[in-house]
């Protein structure tokens, strides 16, 4: 039964106007007549987030009760108290006493057995669009019991001394209420990844894995999953043209194979060009939420080459703007798992293949170099070690999800590789970023069987096996240190990653096996 005295019921009780489950052509006019944003010339609307541009990780927090104190790991997420949710649930309140709101319900999961409905109330149009672009809208009325609340009202802010967080910017997750609170933030993001983190909380209880990936499957019927934090390149490679796109940033890996998490995709803008990422560039019309693009005060033509505002440009559209999308968005077990990173040393292969040992080394590890904009106060990119690529949204002990997904690829018998979209030739700042086209051969190779049969070599260092060859792709890039003009700089940047990996790990001793950590790097 919904406790009334924190629920959907009782903020909208006292809203001075609710306005219910408006369409999408709705949502788009009333935030253009509420001047929330302005109109691109592709026809999409255009927000913009002030100065949160970008999730804000230290300002997200769990509420700390009884039913949950064993349950989260507290290591990785940031407590807070019933009191400090029940002083900022009371200003949500408050401000909707004055204020029109929106609401609507939508589910998240697409494979039914495992979905949950989230009641949507927030304070824009605009906010209403990005969740019903990106949650999956009901086919019928809901009947069955709410499962979520998410409450985003930008326009209230915390008071750190009195409210006991870190700023005015505030992401509350309250499992005992089942409700996400939100305010002091534009950014969009925030919350489809609370909503993320709530199935990171229900779904592995049931045995399921959730997971930070990207998923498509191919003609053959064989499924791949990248994991990989944004900026890896997660919804680019997924958006295959030869392939089936299922999802470009959360799934589930059930008993029955991928399911999406969500009913939308949410891309990153800059640079953007029709030639590099046609699905993506085509996706961009009427319905479409960009974020932070700039436009021409006059002709209102798209720049996605300024960062005028951020480099965590983007948009947020529907599947089906992806034409080669399935739907229902699920599919079988994975043949393939891909990590993505993006490395900043320029040291790792642009392509390895892993043992399963290795595969869980690497998902612990979740190496990584944080791409600049998509957090708060990143303006280069900087290495990072996430567990699962997708650490700021696992509210349960790591490793949790980690021997999920050495259960599920052994008894499935998954390929798992190392992707490198980072750079080569040299470090960020000298060396250059992976061609994209290049990335995409080497991916068409694996999943296509053309690496089977070539030759595999140890790398030195990092203990993977790199390919001798793969067609389409110069043979010096598949080894970084052919890529470096000065070999003495790129022994000093190998070791000083490796001595990253090792530190790492450290973490982990006494709850891995040995034989696991000993699959790290050395030099």
């Amino acid at each position: 039964m919904e406790n009334k005295k924190f629920s959907a019921a009782d903020i909208l009780s006292v809203a001075r106007m609710v306005s219910r489950d408006l369409s999408v052509s709705e949502l788009f006019e009333e935030a253009i007549i509420n001047k929330e944003a302005v109109l691109s010339k592709r026809g999409a609307i255009c927000i913009y987030t002030g100065k949160y541009t970008g999730r804000s990780p230290k300002d997200k927090f769990i509420v700390d009760t009884p039913a949950v104190h064993n349950i989260i790991s507290w290591t990785n997420n940031a407590p807070c108290t019933e009191r400090t949710f029940e002083r900022l649930y009371a200003k949500m309140k408050n401000f909707a006493k004055n204020h029109r709101l929106y609401v609507s319900d939508n589910y998240v999961g697409a494979d039914p057995d495992h979905r949950l409905q989230v009641k949507c109330i927030t304070e824009t149009a605009a906010q209403h669009l990005f969740l019903k672009e990106l949650f999956i809208k009901p086919e019928t009325p809901p009947t069955t019991p709410e499962g979520f609340t998410l409450v985003c009202f930008p326009s209230v802010k915390a008071n750190p001394m009195e409210d006991s967080v870190h700023s005015e910017a505030f992401v509350i997750i309250n499992f005992d209420y089942r409700m996400v609170l939100i305010g002091g933030t534009k950014y969009c993001g925030e919350m489809k990844k609370s909503i993320f983190s709530v199935m990171n909380y229900l779904l592995p209880q049931k045995g399921i894995l959730s997971m930070h990936c990207s998923a498509n499957v191919g003609k053959d019927g064989k499924t791949a999953i990248f994991f990989g934090l944004s900026g890896t390149g997660k919804t680019t490679l997924s958006a295959d043209p030869h392939r089936s796109l299922i999802g470009d940033d959360e799934h589930g890996w059930s008993e029955h194979g991928i399911f999406n998490i969500e009913g939308g995709c949410y891309a990153k803008c800059i640079h953007l060009t029709e030639d590099s990422e046609p699905e993506i560039y085509r996706a961009i019309k009427y319905g479409s939420v960009l974020e932070n693009v700039v436009l021409n005060p006059r002709t209102r033509q798209e720049d996605y080459d300024d960062a005028k505002y951020t480099e965590n440009t983007r948009v947020a559209y529907p599947l089906e703007y992806i034409p080669n999308a399935i739907h229902p968005s699920m599919s079988g077990h994975p043949t393939a798992v891909i990590f993505l990173t993006a490395d900043a040393f320029g040291v790792l292969p642009p392509i390895s293949r892993l043992n399963p040992k290795q595969a869980m080394y690497h998902f612990l590890s979740g190496y990584t170099s944080k791409v600049a904009g998509t957090e708060r106060g990143i303006v280069e990119p900087q290495a990072t070690f996430s567990i699962g690529f997708g650490e700021p949204f696992l509210p349960l002990p790591p490793l949790k999800y980690a021997r999920l997904l050495e259960q599920k690829i052994k008894e499935h018998n998954t390929k798992v590789y190392l992707v490198n979209t980072g750079w080569t030739g040299g470090p960020y700042g000298i060396g250059s970023r992976m061609k994209l086209k290049f990335t995409r051969a080497m991916l068409s190779a694996a999943l296509d069987g053309k690496l089977d049969s070539v030759g595999w070599i140890p790398d030195p260092i990092f203990k993977i096996e790199v390919p001798d060859y793969c067609p389409d792709v110069p043979s010096d890039i598949l080894k970084p240190a052919n890529t470096w003009a000065d070999k003495a700089a790129y022994k000093r940047q190998a070791a000083k990653l490796v001595g990253l990996f090792n530190k790492n790990v450290k973490k982990f001793k006494g709850e891995i096996d040995e034989d696991i950590l000993s699959m790290g790097p050395s030099i």
